[in-house]
């Protein structure tokens, strides 16, 4: 399994997260976004605003027929939609996520101890491919 670690230091959860929506649907991929439930509003009114000229289809947990949504939203990360790839856009692991086959982790410098805590657990083991991103001159760079 493959874990994305983004550290958001330039642009903000709602610029980059649909990016990577994008590409997935594109590929024929599921997502499931997991937020705390505050966040989920300004997720959702994103995903639909984000450019004139994209549309992402997408619903909440809960909502009608949340089990064909391409991208749900969720405080639980419970994949209703048979989502293979899960994006934790609150900063907070959830050991759940190891279920899937790829996690998008992204974090800002609130929640960089948690990051880092994740990045060790999540080095011992055998089965956690990690990879961390960091924004630098507008683009996303892999770091060490």
């Amino acid at each position: 399994m493959l874990v994305d670690f983004y550290q958001l230091t330039v642009s903000p959860l709602e610029r980059v997260l649909p990016r990577i929506c994008e590409r997935l649907i594109g590929e024929g991929e599921r997502l499931l976004i997991v937020a705390e439930a505050d966040q989920i509003d300004r997720l959702d009114a994103q995903l639909w605003t984000y450019a004139r000229d994209a549309f992402l289809p997408h619903g909440r947990v809960g909502g009608d027929r949340a089990e064909a949504q391409p991208i749900l939203l969720s405080s639980e990360p419970d994949a209703v939609n048979g989502a293979a790839n899960i994006a934790l856009a609150d900063g907070r692991w959830r050991d759940k996520a190891l279920g899937f086959g790829r996690v998008f982790y992204f974090f800002d410098n609130a929640r960089i101890e948690d990051a880092r805590a994740s990045w060790r657990a999540l080095g011992q083991r055998s089965d956690v491919q990690r990879r961390y991103w960091k924004q630098e001159g507008g683009k996303w760079i892999q770091g060490p």
